[in-house]
C-alpha cells in the first residue's frame, strides 16, 4: 500500500508576543473577589490594566479618583498591573492601550448571561480583541461591591471581603454619612 506524501505545513518562526489585558469594572469599592482576579490575571498576562468605567448613570459611593487611589494601594505589589479609567466604549479604550484581551470575572450563571452578551457585542465591534472569562474563586463567588456596601451600611462585618485599607475607607465614609 502506497501512502501519499504528507503535505508539509509551513510555520512561521514563533515570536513571543506581549499580551496586554484590560480588566474593566466599577470597583466601587474593590473587593477581595476583584483582587483575586487581578492577582490571577497578573500571572496570565504580561500587562494587566485595571480600568474604572466612568458611568454617569450610577451614583457611586466613591469618586473615580478615590477608586483609583484604593486600587493603586492594593495592586502596587504586582509590577505588571496598572490602574486607569475610561469613558465610552471598552473596545476603544482597549485599542488605545494595544490590549488584545478583556478579562471578565464570572461568579454565577446569572453573570455569564450578561457577560456573554457584552463579549459578543465587543467581538462584533472589535473582532481582534478576545474576552477571557475567569471563574471566581469559590471563597469570593458571592461577593459584589453592591452587597458589601449594603451589608456594611447595615452594620455587618465585611472583614475578609475587602482589603483592610478599603474597609477603613468605608468606615470613614460611613462616619461622614451618619
Amino acid at each position: 500500500m502506497i501512502t501519499p506524501p504528507r503535505k508539509r505545513i509551513e510555520t512561521l518562526p514563533h515570536q513571543p508576543t506581549r499580551v496586554t489585558a484590560i480588566y474593566p469594572g466599577s470597583f466601587d469599592p474593590i473587593t477581595n473577589g476583584h483582587l483575586d482576579l487581578i492577582q490571577r490575571g497578573s500571572r496570565l498576562f504580561d500587562r494587566l490594566i485595571v480600568s474604572i468605567l466612568w458611568n454617569d448613570a450610577k451614583e457611586p459611593l466613591f469618586s473615580v479618583e478615590e477608586r483609583i487611589e484604593m486600587l493603586r494601594e492594593v495592586v502596587g505589589v504586582y509590577p505588571n498591573v496598572e490602574v486607569d479609567s475610561f469613558h465610552g466604549l471598552l473596545v476603544d479604550h482597549a485599542s488605545a492601550h494595544s490590549a488584545t484581551v478583556l478579562l471578565r470575572g464570572i461568579r454565577a450563571i446569572s453573570d455569564y448571561e450578561y457577560e456573554l452578551q457584552m463579549a459578543l457585542m465587543n467581538r462584533r465591534l472589535r473582532p481582534a480583541i478576545e474576552t477571557v472569562f475567569m471563574m471566581a474563586n469559590e471563597a469570593y463567588s458571592f461577593i459584589s461591591s453592591r452587597l458589601v456596601k449594603e451589608v456594611f451600611s447595615l452594620g455587618g462585618d465585611i472583614s475578609g471581603l475587602v482589603p483592610p485599607t478599603v474597609e477603613a475607607r468605608l468606615q470613614r465614609r460611613l462616619a461622614k454619612v451618619v
